[in-house]
C-alpha cells in the first residue's frame, strides 16, 4: 500500500516493515504501517473496540476518534511518529504507535534515543498473540530508526499489558507515578527476548500445523459430478479413512437438486454449507482458485490444501500466480500446502484424516513424513506399507509456497505421537532457521533427511525460493552439526527411520553379530568396519540352529556389558526332526520379540535372505501405541498456559490507538529455553517433550514387548542404519552439554575498535559488491581479535628484497602473490629458507626467469616460520545458510578430495575441536607417524577468534588465513584475505515473520 503526497515527501512508504506473521492459534495475519488511506479502516476498527480498552487506553472514556484524531493517528513521517496496523481481511484487528520523545517527554527528533509507545487490540482478537507480535516488530522499526528505548504509562489495572511488557524478554524498570505504572525498556535484544520470540514462533506455527492436520470438518472443492477426478477420489480416500470430522462436498456445477454425492452433503459453494469449515482441499483448475480462496476467507475456513497444478512449476507466470496465491490466503488468515501438493494423512484415532491422493491410508505409526515431491512420498508410502511399518502423519507439500518442512519440525518437536521425523527436501527456503529448527528437535528426537537436487544448483520448478550457492558437502557438514542424519536416498531415509522408531539408541559402536550364516556373518562384520563401528567376531550358530537357539544367542548378546547393539543375520533353517522354515518366519520372529523383550533395552536389527516373510512377521505383533512402561519418568515439558492479550496501553503523551495484547509465557520449562539442546544421556529422556516407546527417545531398562525389530534383506542396509543411529546418539550425549565460548577471548578483543576501523575502510557509501583489504589492512583488522599476521613486505626488485630481508632477519621466504601463483608452492612460485642475500638474490633471478616479470609476479619477502603442518582456515558468509567457518589442511591433495570441514557460526570451544578432529588427514596434526603433534589447542583458539570475529561484524564477508603453520608450540599465520561488504540481511534475527518468496 503506497502513501498519498499528503504524507511527509522525505521518507518513502517502508514496505520491508510489511510481515505475515502466526498467531499464537495457528492463523496469520498481516502487519504493515499505517497510511493515509487507513482514515475509514481506522474508524472501523476503534467503533468495535469496548469502552473498557478505550479506558485502559485513554485512561478515560474516550468513545469515538475526533477527525483531529483520525488525522493524527493515519499520518506519520516513519522516523518520529510511526504507526503499525495488524490486518485480516483488509481489516484493522489491532494498531500500535511510537512517537520519539525528548528527556521531558516531550515531541523530538533524533538524536533522542527513546519513544512513547502505545497499543489496541480489538476485544475480539484478544488472546491470540496479537500484542506480543506487534511489540517485536514496532520494537525492530524503532531500533531502525536510532531508538533504544521504550516508554509507556499503563493503568495498574490493566495487568494483561503489563504481562506484554514483562513477558518480552527486554532488559526494563518500572515505577508508580501519578496513579499509573510507568515502563521503560530497553530495545537491545537479550538472549531472554530471543528465547521467548522463538518459544512463541514455535507454538504459533506448531499450532497452525495442527489445525491442518487435525480439523473437526474439512471440504473438497473441486469434486466431479461423476466417478473419477482429483476432487472425487480425494473424496473417496478421505471417507474410506474413516475421518472423524464433518465432511462435505463442493462443486459450484452441482445440479440444484443435488443434496449428496458419495453420501456426503453437496453444495455448490462453501458460504452455502451454513456450518464451521476448518479445512478446504481444493481441486480445481488454477484459473478458478483465486475464487474458491475468497470464498473459503471469506466463510472462516482456516486452511487449505491446494492440489491444483499450474503455478510456479510452469515459469514466471506461473510464479506470480503462486505468489497471488499465498498473498490472498494469508490476509484471510489461512494458511496452504501446496499448490501442486499430493494431500496429507494423518493416522491419529482420533481424527483418521487421508486428504491425499494415497488410495490407502499407512497404518499408524510413530514416524512423521514430509516430502517436497508427490512421487518420492508415493514412493516411500509403498515402501513403508511393505515392511508393515506405520507413520503418525504424511504430508506431501508440493511448491510448498506457504507451510514447509520448517513448519512440521515446529509440529514434531513437541508432538506426542512422533518419535522420528523424516523428510526428502529439494529446497531449503531458510537454511538458516532449518539448521535452529532441526538442531532443538533432533536434541529430543531423530531428524533423517535426504536433500534432492544437490548438485544441480538450481531450484526444483515450483520452488520460488533464494537459491543458495553454498556446497552440496557443507550443507552436509552443517546438518551434520545440527545432529541431523542427513542420508542420500530415500531406501536408507526409510531404513534408518525404522530403526530409530522401534529401537533404542545405541550407547556406544560395540555391535554383536550372531545368525545360522557364516558368510552373512562376515558381510554383516565387514560392513560394521566399513561404517565404523566395532564389530565382535561373527557367532555362528549353524544351518541347524533352531529359534529356540536364536533366542537363547540374541538374549545372551542383549545382556553381554560389552555390546552396545546386535545384529541378527538368517537363513532358512532345518530342524532336526525335518521341520523346516518356509520363509514367512513367523516362528524365528515369535522368538527374537520374546528375546529382545526380556532383555535390557539395546537396538536389534535382523538380515535375512530368501526370508520375505520376516520382516512382515517381526511387525505383525507391532502396537502402535507408545508402551506406557517406558515413558520417561518425569513429566514433558508443556507451553506455559497462554495468557489472554491485553486489551490497551497507553499515555496522554502519546495519546494514539494502538494494541494491547499479551505475551506467551517465558519459554521452556525447568529453566531452560526451549532451542536449547536436550539434557541427559540419549536414554534418558526425563526434558524431552515427546520422548515415548521404545525409539530413539525411550529410557533403558527391559525392551518391550511391542517395540518393532527391523529386518533388513542386505547386511549393508542394516549397518548403515545402524552406523547413522550410533552417531546421532554420540551427538545426543554431546549436545546434552553443549560448548561455549572461552570467555579469556573477551580480553584480545577489541570489538568496538574493530567496528571503527570496519566503517573507515567501507566509507559513509560503500559498493554493495563490497572490496577486498590490502595485505596491511587485513593485518590491522585482524589484529583487533588477536590474530597476528606476520608481515611480509613488497619486493619489486632485487634491491627492494635484499633491504626488506635485512629488516626482518634471515632466514626468509620469498614468495609470489599474483593471484593465479599465490598458494600455488606446487608451480615454484615460493623459495623457502633463503639464508642470505646471494641465495635471495639468485631466487629472485629463477623466480623472474621461469614465472614473469615483478610487476606480473609481485613477490613479497617474509620471516621464515617454525616447521609445522600447513593448515588453511577460511570464514564466509552465504545469504541463505549464514556465516561458515570451514578448516582443512593446505595443499591440492585436501582440495582435490574435499577434505574440509565446516560448522555453523557462531562456533563454540567443542565445534573449533570437532573441525580439527573430523577432517580424514587430521591424523597428521595428532603425531601421524611418529613425528610431533601439532599445537591442536592453538589452532582451536584461532578457529574461535576468526569465528568470533565474523559473528561480532557481518560486513566481514570472507577471512581466508593461509597458510596456517600449526607447531609443536604455537602457530604462525603467513597470509591473510579480507574482504568487506555491507552486510548481508539476515532472516533469522529480528521479528517473527513468515517467509515471502
Amino acid at each position: 500500500m503506497e502513501p498519498t503526497p499528503e504524507q511527509s515527501p522525505h521518507h518513502a512508504y517502508p514496505d520491508h516493515w510489511e510481515a505475515d506473521v502466526v498467531l499464537r492459534d495457528g492463523g496469520t495475519a498481516r502487519i504493515r504501517p499505517i497510511t493515509t488511506d487507513d482514515a475509514e479502516r481506522l474508524v472501523s476498527f476503534y467503533e468495535q473496540v469496548s469502552d473498557e480498552s478505550k479506558y485502559y487506553r485513554f485512561f478515560a472514556p474516550y468513545p469515538r476518534l475526533s477527525a483531529r484524531d483520525v488525522h493524527r493517528f493515519t499520518h506519520h513521517d516513519y522516523v518520529d511518529r510511526v504507526g503499525l496496523a495488524v490486518t485480516i481481511g483488509g481489516e484493522f484487528i489491532a494498531t500500535v504507535r511510537f512517537d520519539r520523545i525528548d528527556g521531558q517527554g516531550r515531541p523530538a527528533s533524533a538524536p533522542a534515543d527513546e519513544a512513547e509507545v502505545a497499543f489496541l487490540v480489538q476485544d475480539a482478537h484478544q488472546g491470540r498473540g496479537v500484542a506480543s507480535a506487534l511489540l517485536e516488530h514496532i520494537a525492530a522499526v524503532a531500533r531502525e530508526r536510532g531508538i533504544r528505548r521504550f516508554a509507556a504509562e499503563v493503568l495498574p489495572a490493566n495487568n494483561k499489558m503489563i504481562k506484554v511488557f514483562r513477558d518480552a524478554g527486554f532488559t526494563q524498570q518500572r515505577s508508580f507515578e501519578e496513579g499509573s505504572v510507568h515502563l521503560t525498556l530497553d530495545l537491545e535484544p537479550t538472549a531472554e527476548s530471543l528465547a521467548v520470540q522463538r518459544a512463541r514462533e514455535q507454538r504459533a506455527e506448531a499450532r497452525s500445523v495442527q489445525r491442518l492436520l487435525a480439523p473437526g470438518s474439512v471440504a473438497v472443492i473441486g469434486v466431479g459430478r461423476a466417478p473419477g477426478g482429483v476432487g472425487r477420489s480425494v473424496l473417496r480416500n478421505l471417507l474410506a479413512s474413516g475421518f472423524t470430522g464433518r465432511t462435505y462436498a463442493v462443486n459450484t456445477s452441482f445440479a440444484a437438486g443435488t443434496d449428496t454425492v458419495e453420501g456426503v452433503p453437496a453444495h455448490r459453494s462453501v458460504s452455502e454449507i451454513g456450518e464451521q469449515v476448518d479445512l478446504a482441499v481444493v481441486a480445481v483448475p488454477a484459473d478458478r482458485v483465486p475464487e474458491v480462496v475468497a470464498d473459503c476467507g471469506e466463510n472462516g475456513v482456516q486452511g487449505l490444501v491446494v492440489l491444483s497444478a499450474g503455478y510456479a512449476e510452469r515459469g514466471a507466470e506461473g510464479r506470480e500466480r503462486q505468489r497471488e496465491l499465498v498473498r490472498q490466503a494469508r490476509s484471510y488468515g489461512m494458511r496452504i500446502i501446496g499448490p501442486n501438493a499430493f494431500g496429507i494423512i494423518n493416522t491419529s484415532g482420533a481424527v483418521r484424516l487421508n486428504a491425499s491422493l494415497a488410495p490407502e491410508s499407512p497404518k499408524a505409526g510413530r514416524i512423521g513424513l514430509f516430502t517436497q515431491s508427490g512421487a518420492i512420498g508415493i514412493a516411500v508410502l509403498a515402501g513403508l506399507h511393505r515392511r508393515s511399518a506405520g507413520l503418525s502423519a504424511f504430508i506431501s507439500a508440493g511448491n510448498r509456497a506457504d507451510v514447509s518442512g520448517n513448519d512440521f519440525l515446529q509440529y514434531w518437536y513437541e508432538d506426542q505421537d512422533t518419535d522420528v521425523a523424516l523428510l526428502y527436501l529439494e529446497s531449503l527456503g531458510n537454511p538458516r532457521k532449518f539448521t535452529r529448527l532441526a538442531r532443538r528437535t533432533a536434541a529430543v528426537k531423530p531428524v533423517v533427511v535426504v536433500k534432492g537436487a544437490r548438485h544441480s544448483g538450481t531450484n526444483p520448478p515450483g520452488h520460488a525460493v533464494p537459491v543458495s550457492r553454498i556446497p552440496d558437502a557443507t550443507v552436509s557438514a552443517l546438518m551434520r552439526q545440527a545432529g541431523v542424519i542427513r542420508v542420500d536416498t530415500v531406501t536408507e531415509m526409510v531404513d534408518v527411520g525404522l530403526l530409530l522408531a522401534g529401537q533404542p539408541l545405541p550407547d556406544g559402536p560395540r555391535v554383536a553379530i550372531l545368525g545360522n550364516s557364516e558368510s552373512l556373518g562376515l558381510l554383516t562384520y565387514d560392513a560394521c568396519l566399513a561404517e565404523g563401528l566395532r564389530p565382535r567376531p561373527p557367532r555362528d550358530l549353524t544351518t541347524v540352529a533352531s529359534p529356540k537357539d536364536f533366542r537363547n544367542a540374541l538374549a545372551e548378546a542383549l545382556a553381554d556389558r560389552t555390546c552396545d547393539a546386535v545384529i541378527v543375520t538368517a537363513i532358512p533353517w532345518v530342524g532336526e526332526d525335518g521341520e523346516a522354515e518356509t520363509g514367512d518366519g513367523e516362528v524365528l520372529a515369535a522368538a527374537l520379540r520374546e528375546a529382545a523383550a526380556t532383555g535390557p533395552a539395546k537396538p536389534v536389527a535382523v538380515v535375512h535372505v530368501e526370508m520375505g516373510g520376516l520382516a512382515q512377521a517381526l511387525a505383525a505383533a507391532t502396537s502402535t501405541a507408545a508402551p506406557p512402561a517406558h515413558r520417561p519418568a518425569g513429566p514433558a515439558p508443556q507451553p506455559p498456559a497462554p495468557a489472554p492479550d491485553a486489551p490497551g496501553t497507553g499515555g496522554s503523551a502519546a495519546g494514539t490507538p494502538g494494541t494491547g495484547g499479551s505475551a506467551a509465557g517465558t519459554p521452556g520449562t525447568g529453566g531452560s529455553a526451549p532451542d536449547a539442546p536436550g539434557a541427559g544421556a540419549p536414554r534418558t529422556a526425563a526434558a524431552e517433550p515427546a520422548a515415548s516407546g521404545r525409539g530413539a527417545g525411550a529410557t533403558g531398562g527391559p525392551g518391550p514387548s511391542a517395540a518393532q525389530i527391523p529386518a533388513y534383506p542386505a547386511a549393508e542396509r542394516a549397518v548403515r542404519a545402524l552406523a547413522e543411529a550410533v552417531k546421532y546418539a554420540q551427538w545426543r550425549r554431546q549436545a546434552a552439554t553443549p560448548g561455549k565460548v572461552p570467555e579469556f577471548l573477551d580480553d584480545t578483543i577489541d570489538e568496538h575498535g574493530t567496528a571503527a576501523l570496519i566503517g573507515t575502510l567501507l566509507g559513509p557509501d560503500p559498493d554493495p559488491r563490497g572490496r577486498p583489504l590490502t595485505h596491511d589492512e587485513a593485518r590491522e583488522l585482524l589484529a583487533g581479535y588477536g590474530v597476528t599476521v606476520r608481515p611480509a613486505l613488497p619486493a619489486p626488485d632485487p634491491e627492494a628484497a635484499v633491504a626488506a630481508a635485512g629488516e626482518l632477519g634471515y632466514p626468509v621466504a620469498l614468495k609470489t602473490t599474483a593471484p593465479h601463483l599465490r598458494h600455488r608452492a606446487d608451480l615454484g612460485g615460493v623459495r623457502l629458507d633463503l639464508a642470505g642475500e646471494n641465495a635471495l638474490r639468485r631466487s629472485y633471478d629463477e623466480l623472474t626467469d621461469l614465472l614473469g616479470t615483478p610487476a606480473e609476479l609481485r613477490p613479497v619477502v617474509q620471516a621464515m616460520a617454525p616447521r609445522g603442518v600447513d593448515t588453511v582456515v577460511r570464514a564466509s558468509i552465504d545469504a541463505a545458510a549464514g556465516a561458515v567457518l570451514s578448516f582443512g589442511l593446505a595443499g591440492a591433495p585436501s582440495e582435490l578430495l574435499g577434505d574440509t570441514a565446516h560448522r555453523l557460526v557462531p562456533a563454540t570451544d567443542r565445534d573449533a575441536a570437532e573441525l580439527i578432529r573430523s577432517i580424514k588427514a587430521a591424523p597428521v596434526l595428532f603425531g601421524w607417524r611418529g613425528s610431533a603433534p601439532a599445537d591442536t589447542a592453538a589452532l582451536e583458539e584461532l578457529l574461535l577468534r576468526v569465528s568470533r570475529l565474523v559473528d561480532d561484524h557481518p560486513e566481514v564477508v570472507s577471512v581466508t588465513l593461509e597458510p596456517v603453520v600449526v607447531a609443536t608450540h604455537g602457530l604462525t599465520v603467513l597470509g591473510a584475505s579480507v574482504r568487506l561488504a555491507p552486510p548481508p540481511a539476515r532472516s533469522d534475527l529480528g521479528p517473527r515473520r513468515l517467509p515471502s518468496y
